[in-house]
């Protein structure tokens, strides 16, 4: 079964309005909850006024610092990240962002929450706000801690001064990306229910175990006394792998009012609180011999995080690894802004690090005259260069081949400006993408029912990516049964434990500890005498069973093969845009994307799983970016009509190749994980585009119409 492309199982449910998403649980007496949020970047509250709120008809009780329940280490007993973030739970009088938490009205009907908490009212003392990311710049200090606890923030090889020395050919640039928010189409959302000392939480999560630790340790109570429930996600992209502000909220609400509240952000509310991808400046020096062999880079990243907070964006990891290069320094340095901390977006940090480096390595092969794909191939690396250790798997060469052939890049003319369609002005671009392979330890259970039908368990998360289709594929191929004697669960912290579905892990991590489960269970059953093909014989065997059940349980690990081979995906990225060269409208009129990444486990949702990448890549080159005003650090686009992300006709033919890849290290399933890499290397591919349009080189993201015609 894995490998077919198998319709979702899932998407009856959804297209048809059948799928519960978290703030859609039927909850008896529930009380909504609306926070309500400072206007100010920075300062203290210096009186806050609820009493007009408070007398609104329905509202129940309004939760300040003055009200609110004192918790364990002022709130941050919990703080480990990335579930658990430095949160605003109204324990103290600072303000550190606009927008940031200052109260909760809770009411009996939404109207009247949000129309009270419209009520409070709050003065502040304001301090001076750092809010320019530009002008912060000379505050930036380096970033000490390891990277995801397992990389140095700064690298070094060689002898980088040494090489760009002895360069024909140099590339000194600096390359920046905004702040970007997720926006994905379900706000977050949380139902917080407590029945004596036990708490359920109905939470829009990439992590239900993390928000279980998170809130248990935050409110000073056990672990067992917490259950998460997250059965659908409509979507996240990174922003709800921790757990925020308003969950705890929520659950502080529900036990101050002795009834279940129901926090759901307003489109507006999810740019501050619930984090968003940093801005970057990265400045990038090559260094090449004039045949393309490429002596040196440096690589210096400034990203920005929160005053209270330490969050990097991780841009310089595949610059030291992705080509093979002897002299390669990198670093990463933090800029301490009045917003609220940033956090994982799509691809975090090789998004934004491949649109750095792979713009700086077009420009050199521009400068040497060599065409992109043979410099790149020039320093092809068929080991990983940082640590000398092989590559599990890698078809890098085949993704170029593939990609170009389809794309028909023998047809591109280096010369800017010589290619046109009528008046516009046509380009062509590319650029390598890239992922790491990450894997977590996974538990599962397998079971045998009555009917002679098949439950499989692991509270892992389903957000858009299919979960659900393709965990069924790997434990019935396991098991050897059709696919509709499987039922999958997920998303309950009463399964069996497994770790954030972020990463591009959740196949990688769950999918091995699903196999191992399930192929437990079959052998268990043909030691007892059933072929679970064979749907009688099970019904057979589980009637002579005390319960009625067979069940075993799976696990799954990385082991000593990450000590031994480097694990990436990896894949190349094909665009064509065109320019019109007197509004400066950049359209992509195509893209091919040729990737290896493992084993695919259902072609129709990795084929999905690539165009969404793709796309959340062409509105980071063209679209996307948060625009704070620099008094007061107000979101000036907080909603879909002024932050911008692209719709149907800004979508042109996009064209995804799977390269056959088998990885016989990687995992016992051979599966690298999907959902990030497409996103990687497209708005670089893009920028190179838009360079060999135009002869303009734009190196700020997003690339808009004024900068297009700015520089040309």
């Amino acid at each position: 079964m894995i490998g077919e492309g198998i319709d979702r199982l899932d998407g009856t449910l959804k297209v048809t309005g059948g799928a519960t998403y978290s703030a859609e649980w039927p909850t008896a007496r529930l009380a909504y909850g609306v926070i309500v949020q400072s206007h100010v970047a920075r300062g203290t509250i210096t009186s806050i006024d609820t009493a007009e709120a408070e007398r609104v008809g329905g509202v129940i009780a309004v939760l300040t610092a003055a009200n609110a329940p004192k918790l364990p280490n002022g709130g941050k007993a919990g703080v480990n990240p990335p579930a658990g973030r430095v949160l605003t739970l109204l324990q103290d009088r600072e303000v550190r962002y606009n927008g940031e938490p200052i109260a909760v009205v809770v009411a009996e009907s939404l109207e009247a929450a949000m129309y009270a908490a419209s009520l409070v009212r709050a003065d502040y003392r304001i301090d001076a706000p750092a809010l320019d990311m530009r002008k912060e710049l000379p505050s930036a200090q380096p970033y000490t801690k390891k990277i995801f606890g397992q990389f140095e923030p700064q690298s070094r090889r060689g002898d980088v001064a040494a090489a760009l020395a002895a360069a024909d050919a140099t590339i000194d640039a600096v390359y920046t990306t905004p702040l970007e928010t997720h926006n994905a189409m379900e706000p977050h959302a949380t139902i917080a229910s407590w029945e004596g000392d036990r708490l359920t939480l109905h939470d829009a999560t990439q992590y239900v175990y993390g928000v279980k630790r998170f809130v248990a340790k935050t409110l000073g109570i056990p672990d067992d006394r917490v259950r998460v429930v997250s059965k659908f996600v409509g979507g996240a992209f990174g922003s709800k792998g921790s757990a925020w502000s308003h969950v705890v909220l929520a659950a502080m609400a529900a036990q101050h009012v002795h009834r279940p509240v129901k926090i759901v952000l307003t489109r507006r509310q999810m740019f501050g609180p619930v984090g968003a991808r940093p801005y970057t400046v990265q400045h990038l020096v090559l260094g090449a011999r004039a045949d393309g062999t490429i002596l040196a880079i440096r690589q210096d990243v400034v990203s920005s995080t929160s005053t209270f907070e330490d969050w990097v964006e991780s841009s310089t990891l595949q610059t030291r690894m992705l080509y093979d290069v002897a002299n390669v320094e990198t670093s990463q340095r933090l800029v301490r802004l009045n917003l609220g901390t940033p956090t994982f977006n799509r691809g975090p940090g090789e998004s934004s690090g491949t649109f750095g480096l792979e713009s700086a390595i077009d420009e050199l092969a521009d400068r040497l005259r060599i065409d992109p794909i043979e410099l790149r191939l020039k320093n092809y690396a068929d080991r990983d260069p940082e640590t000398g250790h092989p590559f599990s798997s890698k078809s890098l060469r085949e993704c170029y081949a593939h990609g170009a052939e389809r794309f028909g890049w023998s047809r591109r003319r280096a010369t800017p400006r010589s290619m046109r369609d009528g008046d516009a002005l046509v380009g062509f671009g590319m650029a390598t993408a890239t992922y790491p392979v990450k894997r977590m330890p996974a538990t599962a259970l397998a079971r045998l029912n009555a009917d002679g039908t098949f439950v499989v368990q692991a509270a892992t998360h389903e957000f858009g990516t299919g979960t659900y289709t393709s965990m069924t594929q790997i434990a019935a191929d396991a098991l050897g049964v059709p696919l509709d004697r499987v039922r999958f669960e997920l998303g309950d912290t009463a399964l069996p434990e497994n770790p954030i579905s972020a990463g591009s892990m959740t196949a990688s991590s769950t999918g091995p500890a699903v196999h191992a489960a399930a192929t437990t269970l079959r052998a268990r059953l043909a030691a007892m005498g059933a072929d679970p093909s064979d749907r009688e014989q099970c019904r057979a065997l589980a009637a002579q069973q005390k319960n009625g059940v067979v069940e075993t349980p799976g696990r799954a690990a990385p082991g000593q093969e990450r000590e031994r081979f480097s694990m990436h995906s990896f894949g190349a990225v094909f665009a064509e845009v065109r320019v019109d060269p007197d509004l400066g409208e950049v359209r992509v009129a195509r893209i091919v994307g040729a990737y290896g990444a493992g084993r695919i486990l259902n072609a129709k949702l990795a084929r999905s799983q690539f165009i969404g990448g793709i796309v959340y890549g062409i509105a980071m080159a063209l679209h996307e970016h948060t625009v704070v005003d620099p008094r007061s650090g107000r979101y000036l686009n907080a909603d879909l009509s002024e932050y911008l992300v692209p719709v149907n006709a800004d979508i042109g033919d996009i064209d995804v190749v799977l390269v056959d890849e088998q990885d016989a290290h990687v995992d016992s399933i051979g599966v690298k994980g999907i959902g990030e890499i497409g996103t990687t290397g497209v708005a670089a591919a893009i920028a190179n585009a838009v360079y060999n349009a135009t002869g303009t080189r734009i190196r700020d993201l997003p690339i808009t119409l004024d900068k297009v015609l700015s520089l040309a």
